[in-house]
């Protein structure tokens, strides 16, 4: 059930606490949507997001993945699966500009949120979580840059169109044009590359539908 709007400083703590609880509770072996990436490479991730200045680049750049690979094989041999995740539920080091509020929900929000629904979404019977009006409106808001990046290999056009309340969205120009329907931080999730357990609805011609499922879609 939806819970009433919490200050838009406050949103990425609340995220970080229900990811940390996630991470306790299902414990290091358990799966992600992370290719690969078991609970413990998804903590040692975190950690070193926030904690390791010259793993950033591999943030960044794909072509400089194997700087921030290599950087969190250190982080978790350095740190026990409990650490890492008592490490990020403490938040940001005194040395972060996401100590201030409003840039850690910027930075942090979403996020923050999709790592959870990695977790969450590798278990079979999951049902989604309600984010609030003013959460919603926040992923809608970060959709514009996440899904230029996310469908910037797409091969063909896409709009995205939220349910909750009108808006449509250009997320990459180009002819033929598929639509994608649902809420918006469902669409966030398939611009990220999450499209197997995003509940959203594409819209097109059954070839062009079939082009953006084959996509390279995600960051």
């Amino acid at each position: 059930m939806a819970t009433g709007p919490e200050p838009a400083q406050r949103r990425a703590r609340t995220q970080r606490q229900a990811l940390a609880d996630l991470l306790t509770d299902l414990g290091p072996g358990h799966p992600t949507l992370c290719a690969g990436w078991s609970n413990h490479d998804l903590a040692a991730h975190l950690v070193t997001r926030e904690r390791v200045p010259w793993a950033a680049p591999g943030l960044l750049f794909n072509s400089l993945h194997g700087i921030t690979a290599r950087a969190e094989r250190s982080t978790m041999r350095a740190h026990t699966y409990p650490d890492l995740v008592e490490t990020f539920r403490a938040g940001p080091p005194w040395w972060q500009p996401t100590r201030l509020g409003l840039i850690d929900d910027a930075a942090n929000f979403v996020e923050f949120f999709v790592h959870a629904e990695d977790i969450r979404r590798a278990d079979a019977g999951w049902e989604p979580r309600e984010l609030d009006d003013v959460g919603r409106n926040a992923m809608w808001a970060a959709l514009r840059l996440i899904g230029f990046a996310g469908f910037r290999r797409a091969g063909l056009g896409v709009v995205a169109e939220r349910i909750d309340r009108p808006g449509r969205r250009t997320l990459h120009a180009g002819e033929p044009t598929v639509e994608i329907m649902g809420l918006p931080e469902e669409l966030v999730l398939y611009a990220f590359g999450r499209g197997e357990v995003a509940r959203v609805e594409v819209r097109g011609a059954d070839g062009d539908v079939e082009r953006l499922h084959a996509a390279p879609v995600g960051l």
